[in-house]
């Protein structure tokens, strides 16, 4: 791990596991934003903000959208290295740039991941001005990432799921790295959708609408969109959850991402 001046980034080393990778030997899109997930909180812990300061506070953050880049496969059993910080402050909200690179520095991909802080109750809470001095944040503001609500065509696939107990992470729901997987496994089964998966470069973009919670019985739609895939996660009563967009093509690069 590496740390740079007064810890505006930080920088991990994370070995594709086996059971992190595909068929095809290479990593799976969830087994990154996991990567990009826990190199935040190690970012967050280093600078004093660990678990227990959040729970003494009622405070915690909640992934509200995100927007993967995979640029290159990178195969199992390779190390990677992840470099986070925090690029934007709206209110309530931050930015992640989190960059994943391999050892020669080549960029294999990159995350930006929108985070909202909340209370105890669930509520929005507004960031506060300590982050700000603490996290150094040299660009403006930013608009977070949305994905629109459209309603399936009458084929889209449809795949039953259910919330299994693996699923959830310490605040007792699906990890957000596991709409990721739900969103492929509808995509790998909808025309050529598994030839996507495969393809780079390929752009994901995610909404998190509401909270899949243990057990919940959901319903996953994935129907063509142009050359890329739309992707809908609803609860039983019909609500989303989740509404994602995978297409073949590398969103404009950030201007931070060459250098983390």
């Amino acid at each position: 791990m590496s740390q740079g001046a007064a810890l505006e980034r930080l920088t991990a080393a994370y070995r594709v596991r086996f059971d992190e990778s595909t068929p095809a030997g290479t990593v799976r899109a969830s087994a990154l934003v996991r990567y990009a997930q826990d190199a935040a909180w190690v970012h967050s812990e280093a600078l004093g903000y660990d678990r227990t300061w959040y729970a003494e506070r009622g405070l915690t953050w909640l992934v509200r959208s995100l927007e993967l880049c995979i640029l290159e496969p990178a195969v199992t059993g390779v190390t990677l290295e992840v470099t986070t910080r925090v690029t934007g402050y709206r209110k309530v909200w931050a930015r992640r740039l989190a960059t994943i690179a391999d050892r020669t520095g080549d960029l294999a991909a990159w995350i930006h991941t929108d985070w909202v802080m909340v209370d105890g109750r669930g509520l929005p809470h507004r960031v506060p001005e300590e982050f700000q001095r603490r996290f150094v944040v040299p660009e403006a503001g930013f608009d977070p990432v949305r994905v629109p609500a459209l309603d399936p065509p009458d084929d889209a696939v449809h795949v039953p799921l259910a919330v299994r107990r693996g699923e959830l992470d310490p605040m007792g729901h699906a990890n957000n790295a596991v709409y990721i997987d739900y969103l492929e496994e509808a995509v790998g089964r909808s025309g050529t959708g598994a030839l996507l998966l495969e393809t780079v470069p390929r752009t994901y973009r995610g909404e998190y609408i509401a909270s899949a919670v243990p057990a919940a019985e959901l319903l996953g739609e994935a129907w063509p969109d142009g050359p890329g895939q739309r992707y809908r996660l609803s609860g039983r009563g019909g609500g989303d959850l989740f509404r994602g967009i995978l297409v073949p093509r590398a969103a404009p690069t950030p201007e931070a991402a060459g250098g983390g």
